[in-house]
């Protein structure tokens, strides 16, 4: 099998995540249920990951670091937190269902949305951007690089016109955590949503949400949290006020391995390898005149992605053939992005998506451009 889908989930994981995982298994207990010792290590391992979140992502303070079962539940959090009707809400062409979805049912309420049009290998449009503003504007949601196309933004200048605004901006890094280097000391962020199965190479059911202490969010789930148990109230401090429920000690374990196995081998050497790769396919594949590449070719401007289409024919039947054929595994289709789909004028065909990671070789990359060669040869 050539595995090349981790933009949806990275594969494999190094051998550190599924001993760390084993271990917390072994521990027992329930992180702050209980003054037990096996409770008390688990509460001591989630604060560790927290403590770790904060070096890798340059946050502050641990309390502020909120774990939550994927970025999807972190968008939520932050959207349903913040928004109330009356508000005014700017995003972008390029989102996930994770955030125009949960905007929908906010609209439906009484939330006002501008959804930007941007177009990936185009500048960003900074004067629509700037004139979408309004006074009632409260939030600037965007992904920081398309899952369809790789496609970054420039959140740093999109972060600096929302804060002259007023508004707050929250970054759904879900294709860039773990690949490029974030900083929420310097980058003019406010909430930052992040899963932990794919760049931070940590289990599914893993993500979190890290906000500013000057934000303040209306839980999304409310329930046991370990702390003052004597109260019908919600705790109002954190990360207990958003964390409710037991945790994923195990899947958490697991994710702050991920960041040691990233620390230790260095995000940079990481993301030019994976890039490398990217550069290759890229080359490759523009040898064939039936295909269209989506996202631009220049492998070092976006994310380790690889979009494409063969002709007029459907996306799902080249994954399937390739993985048919050649043992390729790809996605295929909307990727959970119409609106991103939308704007390229995919919406009927979607596209191939390619995502190496650090352990894909020049040898697969290799066998999958001649794959792809041989369906468009044989099928366009």
């Amino acid at each position: 099998m050539i595995y090349l889908d981790n933009a949806a989930t990275t594969w494999p994981k190094p051998p550190e995540i599924q001993q760390s995982m084993i271990e917390a298994l072994n521990l027992g207990g329930n992180a702050g249920r209980g003054g037990h010792s096996a409770s008390v290590q688990a509460q001591r391992l989630l604060h560790q990951v927290r403590e770790d979140l904060c070096e890798f992502l340059g946050a502050d303070d641990p309390t502020q670091v909120i774990f939550t079962h994927n970025a999807t539940h972190a968008l939520n959090q932050a959207l349903f937190g913040l928004l109330q009707p009356g508000d005014h809400v700017i995003t972008s062409s390029l989102e996930h269902n994770a955030v125009t979805r949960p905007l929908k049912v906010l609209a439906d309420q009484g939330v006002e949305v501008t959804e930007i049009l941007v177009v990936p290998e185009q500048e960003f449009p900074w004067a629509e951007y700037e004139q979408a503003f309004r006074k009632n504007t409260k939030l600037v949601v965007t992904i920081h690089a398309s899952n369809v196309t790789g496609t970054l933004l420039p959140i740093e200048r999109i972060g600096r016109i929302a804060r002259r605004h007023g508004a707050f901006y929250l970054l759904d890094a879900s294709q860039t955590a773990g690949v490029f280097p974030l900083d929420l000391g310097h980058v003019p962020l406010d909430l930052l949503a992040f899963p932990g199965h794919k760049g931070l190479l940590g289990p599914q059911g893993t993500g979190g949400l890290i906000l500013k202490p000057y934000v303040k969010l209306k839980p999304l789930l409310y329930g046991g949290t370990g702390s003052l148990s004597e109260s019908d109230e919600q705790p109002d401090f954190l990360p207990d006020a958003l964390e409710s429920g037991t945790l994923n000690g195990a899947g958490i374990a697991g994710l702050g391995a991920g960041l040691r196995y990233l620390k230790a081998q260095g995000l940079d050497k990481i993301r030019y390898q994976e890039q490398t790769l990217c550069r290759r396919l890229t080359q490759g594949l523009l040898e064939i005149p039936e295909l269209t590449l989506y996202g631009g070719t220049d492998a070092s401007a976006k994310a380790p992605i690889v979009s494409f289409n063969i002709g007029d024919l459907d996306s799902t039947f080249v994954a399937f053939t390739l993985e048919q054929t050649a043992g390729i595994v790809a996605r295929a289709g909307l990727h959970c992005a119409p609106h991103a789909h939308r704007t390229l004028g995919t919406m009927e065909q979607g596209v191939v998506r390619f995502s190496p990671s650090h352990f894909t070789t020049e040898e697969e990359i290799d066998r999958t451009i001649d794959a792809v060669k041989m369906v468009a040869r044989d099928l366009a």
